[in-house]
């Protein structure tokens, strides 16, 4: 029987987006094993499949990277808020405002057709790194490095917020980690973002109210989260200091981000790849620190409470590894989820019905006005 405290077990909506057997840890988009896609497949192939249910034929893909080539500038209007934004705003709040802001200068204006939300939702996907990167660098004070129309949706977030070419091993790394977080059912974000739609909302303030729901730390936040244990492993002592350090914190009964999962029984299997990939990139960094502290840390967790890493544990090493600011590791997620979430909404749009959950009272039994002097 489904427990309605947070709505666990309660079918919210049904999707042909993806699915997970929790029990057997498995992922699947449209169909397709989170395994096989993220051996076999770019990014840019799940942000087609996620919105037209199909992997695309490569003449297909080829104009999808063109659109996201072509929509990747922010509009002038968004531009001019930016420096202010990244003087004054942390990175998830400039999103949220950067987002909702674009919708008044967006080419299709209010138009809400099918057309014009695939090419609205093109266009947030384009455009959310670009946003991540110019603050970045605007807040370095440090000149904005254009995108590179050449370059895939990963290789061009990291020239644009490094101003270095990724060579092409971490490229593919990191849209390895664009695919796995790319969409993940019907979590908090994502129920957000189809309830604003379910009023017809327009899709900006769907996406708005997504990274709205994606900013609060029971969701978003845990792999910056992680990076910051890490770096206080460090300063303890390091590898040597982890088990006793992790020991320590589960002592006082304090949460060990990056572990466990509301649906996953077993460990998640975006993980078992981000595990690999944090391993590649210690080696090739010849600084491995993070990952022997990672390895000790989820290993002290298993012994201890029998827990298994989630999709952010070994995120945060991979991030790291790849020269990300931590403080950018949430938005970075929001640049990948927001293929899922743009898909999402345009599903709730072809099938509509205004989510209005039913609730269970707690309060007092019917009472009756008296006056004010008859109080006690």
């Amino acid at each position: 029987m489904a427990n309605g405290k947070g709505l666990e077990g309660v079918v919210a909506a049904e999707t042909a987006l993806s699915d997970i057997d929790g029990k057997e840890g498995r992922l699947s988009y449209v169909g397709y094993d989170i395994h096989d896609l993220a051996e076999n497949a770019t990014f840019e192939e799940i942000i087609y499949l996620l919105h037209h249910l199909e992997l695309p034929t490569e003449s297909a893909l080829q104009d999808l990277r063109d659109q996201l080539a072509t929509e990747r500038e922010p509009n002038g209007f968004v531009f001019t808020l930016l420096p202010t934004l990244a003087a004054e705003s942390a990175p998830m709040s400039m999103l949220r405002t950067a987002v909702s802001a674009s919708s008044a200068k967006d080419p299709d204006g209010w138009d809400t057709s099918e057309a014009a939300n695939l090419r609205k939702a093109i266009r947030l996907i384009a455009v959310f790194p670009t946003l991540v990167a110019y603050y970045d660098r605007l807040r370095k004070d440090l000149p904005v490095i254009p995108p590179d129309p050449a370059l895939g949706q990963a290789a061009n977030f990291l020239w644009m917020l490094k101003g270095d070419k990724a060579d092409d091993e971490s490229a593919q790394i990191f849209d390895v980690c664009l695919t796995l977080h790319a969409d993940h059912t019907m979590n908090a974000s994502t129920f957000a973002a189809r309830v604003c739609a379910a009023t017809l909302s327009d899709i900006h303030s769907a996406m708005t109210a997504a990274i709205a729901a994606l900013k609060g730390p029971l969701h978003g936040g845990a792999n910056e989260a992680v990076m910051r244990m890490i770096k206080e492993i460090k300063n303890e002592g390091g590898a040597s200091a982890a088990a006793d350090y992790i020991k320590g914190r589960l002592g006082r009964k304090e949460k060990i981000m990056g572990f466990g999962h509301r649906v996953y029984k077993t460990e998640d299997p975006r993980a078992t790849h981000l595990r690999r990939m944090a391993k590649t990139l210690a080696d090739k960094s010849g600084d491995g620190s993070n990952y022997e502290i990672s390895e000790i840390i989820e290993k002290t967790v298993m012994d201890e409470k029998g827990l298994y890493p989630n999709v952010d544990f070994y995120a945060a090493s991979v991030y790291g590894y790849l020269q990300i600011p931590t403080d950018l590791f949430t938005p970075v997620f929001a640049c990948s989820r927001v293929a899922g979430w743009t898909a999402h909404v345009r599903e709730q749009y072809s099938d509509n019905r205004l989510i209005r959950p039913d609730h269970g009272y707690v309060g007092p039994e019917p009472r009756r006005w008296i006056a004010p002097s008859e109080r006690r």
